[in-house]
């Protein structure tokens, strides 16, 4: 049996090495407040950090997933409370504020498919967190709504991921309101 990758290995011959093309420079921009330097500057450039991403905007979009990920470190935090995953008490918080929705509308609501949010709410059924019974407006579809229980571990999920980290509470009331402003204009954008 013959292994080699392009037929008869005494025969082949591995293509000549493809030449060095040097990259495109930059569009030329202002100068930023605090060049980058270190990893973080070896990142920004590469190919990881997206079309139009300036380095400036990949510090910032590092520095949020730091804070609420890893700082912050909600999802853990609710997890632990709960003893459920963090998509799960999502989910259910999601019914305790919108409900009661059809599965396809919850699905929607938290960007997920329909299998995985179909499984979720079987598994809030089975621990009396949710009712799922049939849609008065469409018997072809189920209504899913919080229950009593439902709606006190909602609110446990709820203060635990709503409790700003120490990190933001320390900031001054001016730096916190043009942060504000910031975040509701860049998710007024997408």
């Amino acid at each position: 049996m013959n292994t080699a990758p392009f037929g008869n290995s005494r025969n082949h011959h591995p293509p000549p090495p493809a030449p060095a093309i040097a990259p495109a420079p930059e569009p030329v921009t202002a100068p930023a407040a605090s060049p980058p330097s270190g990893p973080a500057a070896e990142s920004a450039s590469g190919p990881a950090a997206g079309v139009g991403a300036g380095p400036s905007a990949v510090r910032v979009w590092r520095d949020l997933r730091t804070l609420v990920l890893e700082v912050a470190d909600v999802r853990t935090r609710v997890t632990e409370e709960l003893g459920m995953s963090y998509f799960r008490a999502k989910a259910l918080r999601h019914i305790a504020t919108e409900g009661p929705l059809t599965l396809s509308a919850l699905a929607a609501g938290l960007f997920a498919d329909a299998p995985h949010t179909t499984l979720t709410v079987e598994y809030l059924v089975q621990r009396g967190h949710v009712t799922r019974e049939p849609n008065p407006a469409d018997r072809r579809s189920k209504l899913v709504e919080v229950t009593e229980q439902g709606a006190r571990a909602a609110a446990v999920m709820a203060r635990v991921s709503d409790t700003p980290p120490p990190a933001l509470r320390g900031l001054s009331q001016a730096d916190l309101t043009t942060l504000e402003r910031i975040l509701d204009s860049a998710l007024r954008t997408e």
